[in-house]
């Protein structure tokens, strides 16, 4: 099963991100794939706020990963663009068991690594502040969550 959801502006983004959020769990995983400036950190800003987080979410570009537990359940916002699939030793899958939300910008660079169960969306620039968002669910509880919020 597919989505395609359109986005006219930033709110609407944000909006959606905090929809998806609302039927949280823990582990719960978010694959984002999309060209720079999509709206992939926009997205995760979304979540975040949903989770009462109130520190200011930028990419972890440089960092890989940022940790923000000051929410109702801690967020694990990674960040992959630079690692070229090259995980070993860094200790990302461990984040994929700490009952949190996890976030992951660029995930194709790691899907050798990514959980067969998880929420998969694709950003797409459609104008200015346009996006077209493609989401792809992989198991039950993603399906579900896509029944109940799109």
């Amino acid at each position: 099963m597919e989505y395609k959801i359109t986005t006219h502006n930033e709110r609407e983004t944000i909006e959606l991100a905090q929809n998806i959020e609302s039927e949280k769990f823990p582990n719960m995983i978010i694959c984002l794939e999309g060209e720079l400036g999509s709206g992939k950190t926009l997205f995760t800003k979304g979540i975040a706020t949903a989770l009462g987080i109130k520190e200011n979410v930028t990419s972890p570009t440089f960092t890989i990963i940022k940790e923000y537990e000051s929410g109702e359940m801690p967020l694990y916002h990674m960040d992959v663009y630079r690692l070229d699939g090259n995980v070993e030793g860094l200790g990302l899958e461990e984040y994929f068991n700490k009952n949190g939300i996890v976030v992951i910008e660029w995930a194709d660079t790691i899907k050798h690594i990514l959980p067969k169960e998880r929420l998969d969306i694709k950003f797409k620039i459609a104008g200015e502040n346009k996006r077209i968002l493609i989401i792809r669910p992989h198991g039950q509880i993603y399906e579900d969550i896509c029944e109940a919020v799109l």
